[in-house]
């Protein structure tokens, strides 16, 4: 029987690249999957896919997570859909100009809103529910910009310290609750907003790397907690 069967997960982010990825894998594993973006079109056409071939179903639900009561709404849909929400993967993040003397005020508020408080309003909204039954799994992808930062890298580095952050702290507020939080930190990922960035020297890690990184911790005994996954190409 697959892992997850019976389980549902949002993923946010999840119309193209990491996020996809973990809505493919956490299907296959049985989970039933809200797939959460902007992009509604590209949704419905994983979700389709997930469907065919996935053991878990798929549904997509357009969603600005910069937006809280998008957020809430979204959280609402899943529960009407599904029943209930055991995990919630904040996944959904934007690079852009991370350089301070550039003065790109209207990027850092961009990164900001979706890398940072999207965060909080995904962990927000699903939060109570996972309280209320004293079990539920928050999953949120960082980055190792989160533990380095480079010349060009010191906004989007700041919004991806935050998540490692609040992961921690979010650790420590529920310990012995039943919920379960887990900070992913990956290297360079080849996607479509990384192909113009992809390094020459080694070869890039793979969506697929960091979806099972999430399958990993999230089908592990319910007392332990893997609290935090860093993946780096070799």
């Amino acid at each position: 029987m697959p892992k997850l069967s019976g389980k549902t997960a949002i993923i946010t982010g999840a119309s193209s690249g990491i996020g996809s990825a973990i809505a493919r894998h956490l299907a296959e594993e049985g989970a039933n999957v809200i797939l959460a973006a902007r992009r509604e079109e590209k949704l419905i056409e994983i979700a389709n896919m997930i469907n065919k071939s996935g053991k878990g179903k798929a549904y997509a639900i357009a969603t600005d997570v910069s937006v809280q009561a998008d957020v809430d709404s979204m959280v609402k849909k899943a529960l009407e859909t599904f029943g209930d929400i055991d995990i919630y993967v904040n996944n959904a993040g934007i690079v852009g100009n991370g350089e301070v003397r550039n003065g790109k005020v209207e990027e850092w508020g961009q990164m900001i809103d979706v890398n940072v408080k999207g965060v909080l309003y995904g962990v927000n909204a699903v939060l109570p529910r996972m309280l209320e039954k004293s079990e539920g799994h928050i999953i949120n992808i960082a980055s190792v910009s989160g533990m380095e930062v480079t010349k060009s890298s010191t906004v989007y580095s700041a919004t991806k310290f935050a998540v490692r952050a609040i992961s921690m702290g979010l650790e420590k507020e529920l310990a012995r609750t039943g919920v379960r939080v887990t900070n992913i930190s990956p290297g360079l990922v080849e996607t479509e907003r990384n192909s113009d960035r992809l390094p020459t020297d080694r070869a890039p890690l793979q969506t697929d790397d960091i979806a099972r990184a999430v399958v990993y911790a999230v089908t592990q005994p319910d007392y332990v907690n893997v609290n935090e996954i860093t993946v780096r190409p070799l």
